[in-house]
């Protein structure tokens, strides 16, 4: 299409330098349309507005989705994981999918990565990104009956940014937002002040960080009594480590659900959960590992949904002692790996090839021009014999979960590593027990040598990029501590700008690429079988799963 400088004009009349820079970057290519949406809802520009500049740009419209035509009123069965733990908002970390059908968040992020609004109705921040302003939607009822408002959100962020609650957002907001940060201004503004500045901060209160939903500011715990919220469902029975069903909330501030009662079964593994769908029982799975649920990807009286996602299965390898302590030992492990034979056999075809740091290619800021790592076996041969290795094997165990396709890739680095003279001793065990107590000392996955763990999807790099990564980080399982990448990670967070934040990356993805304290070997997808004939049905990257939509055709 043309491009329409004239409009392109007016629509700049009022723009933050930061949000015009955006407009500049898209109009000379170096911004894509996905990216536009993505990075101009990040600043709290309108999907509508940012439609327009599009359109200016010459890029066209985006296709409307229109609402699954079915029959209201049905009941939909889903079969999903068990819970690790008690449903409790602020310290659960395997929850997302009861919290949510109840609860809401500040902002949505979708399977675009673009954000849009949920109860908040739009966000801004100040000029260096230090402080962000949340204008909340009016007329929301919690399903206790009292209308959501300022002090909800208050209490609800302080919550879990309070670091004597032992809050699982803390891996989120540590470093990032304090308790008391959050303050109110009227009874539908919110302000958050930041420690710093941070270009990225919507995403922390987004449905990305899942224990963010907002409650009453009079919660004082034992969600599993209450289960109080503000969705287009409520909570109709639950039973631990059995199931729970929702039913219609007809008082939603939203467009009503069409489904009159949802109902969700839990199970320990996944092979029962195939057999429910096969046999009529469920209608949807809502986690289908692809290595698993093979047989499903082929069967045409399934459908499969496929989100693209960042969700990862790291390796680390110790930085500070030990077998891998030498970086070029790890580096000939990363470039033993064969990603193309990752993607394609393990994950099916189901997921992109990981470079060795958290920056997808799907993200805007990832650099792309930082090369890919390639298998490489006879350069991986010369880096164990400049590191001291020659006619020597190295000795050291792989410690990994017993869950989805990570024994699988256990299995598959056993093998590949050989070949450059490493041989691994596979530590294969219950998820909880590999877990533990994730802190050093009290956990396999943080104290083995080498250890393979599994991390949801994320709508930006930050959390892995500081939990995992950074000197202080609250899951830095490599031991991995350098101050130039601290540094780094400090600037990228800080930048609101995308073209800079891009031109950190690059440096980020450069220097774990020379370290490798993790290899990402993938970014896989999230998958979702449903029965033929069951429409509507929208699951989420981080494993959420949206049914006010799903009925029935």
């Amino acid at each position: 299409m043309t491009r329409n400088a004239k409009s392109l004009d007016g629509l700049r009349y009022g723009l933050t330098p930061i949000e015009n820079h955006l407009i500049d970057s898209c109009v000379d290519g170096r911004v894509s349309r996905r990216e536009l949406l993505r990075h101009g809802s990040l600043l709290g520009l309108s999907l509508p507005f940012l439609g327009r500049v599009a359109l200016s740009a010459g890029f066209g419209a985006a296709p409307s989705i229109a609402r699954a035509n079915v029959q209201p009123s049905a009941t939909i069965r889903v079969a999903c994981d068990a819970p690790g733990s008690a449903i409790d908002p602020v310290l659960s970390g395997r929850a997302e999918l009861m919290l949510q059908q109840v609860g809401e968040f500040l902002c949505v992020d979708g399977p675009d990565l673009v954000l849009k609004p949920g109860l908040a109705t739009s966000w801004m921040p100040n000029q260096d990104g230090s402080v962000w302003t949340f204008a909340l939607r009016k007329g929301v009822k919690f399903h206790s009956g009292g209308e959501m408002k300022a002090d909800d959100v208050v209490a609800s962020i302080d919550r879990l940014a309070d670091p004597n609650n032992a809050s699982n957002a803390l891996s989120v907001f540590k470093g990032i937002l304090q308790k008391g940060g959050t303050r109110k201004v009227d009874d539908y503004t919110v302000e958050f002040h930041l420690d710093g500045p941070n270009g990225n901060f919507p995403y922390l209160v987004s449905s990305d960080n899942y224990n963010s939903i907002i409650l009453p500011a009079s919660y004082s715990g034992d969600f599993e009594k209450t289960w109080d919220g503000t969705g287009p469902f409520k909570i109709e029975r639950f039973t631990q480590n059995v199931g729970a069903s929702f039913v219609r909330n007809d008082e939603y501030w939203g467009t009503k659900a069409l489904p009159a009662r949802t109902q969700f079964t839990f199970f320990t593994d996944v092979q029962p959960q195939i057999l429910a769908l096969q046999a009529g029982d469920v209608d949807i799975i809502n986690n289908l590992p692809a290595l698993a649920g093979v047989a499903l990807l082929s069967d045409p009286t399934f459908d499969i949904i496929s989100v693209r996602s960042t969700a990862c299965q790291t390796v680390h390898m110790h930085c500070h002692a030990g077998p891998f302590k030498d970086p070029r030992i790890r580096q000939a492990v990363a470039l033993s790996l064969d990603r193309d034979k990752l993607v394609d056999g393990l994950m099916k075809g189901r997921a992109a090839i990981g470079n060795d740091s958290p920056f997808a290619a799907f993200y805007p800021s990832t650099d792309p021009t930082v090369p890919q790592r390639k298998r490489d076996i006879e350069k991986a041969k010369e880096l164990m014999k400049a590191a001291g290795m020659e006619g020597r094997r190295l000795q050291a165990t792989l410690a990994a979960p017993q869950v989805y396709e990570i024994p699988a890739y256990a299995q598959l680095i056993q093998s590949w590593v050989k070949e450059i003279g490493v041989d691994l001793k596979l530590n294969i065990m219950d998820v909880n027990s590999f877990y533990g107590d994730t802190v050093p000392g009290k956990s396999p996955w943080m104290d083995t040598e080498m250890a393979i763990g599994d991390f949801g999807h994320r709508g930006v790099p930050n959390v892995l990029l500081t939990a995992l990564l950074t000197s202080a980080g609250q899951w830095n399982s490599a031991k991995f501590q350098n101050k130039e990448y601290d540094t780094l990670v400090k600037s990228y967070t800080a930048s609101v700008d995308l073209d800079a934040q891009r031109a950190t990356a690059g440096q980020i993805q450069r220097l774990l690429l020379e370290e490798t304290p993790l290899l990402f070997g993938y970014f896989y997808d999230h998958l979702t079988a449903t029965k033929k004939g069951v429409v509507g049905v929208q699951p989420t990257a981080m494993g959420q799963l949206l049914l006010q939509g799903a009925g029935i055709a």
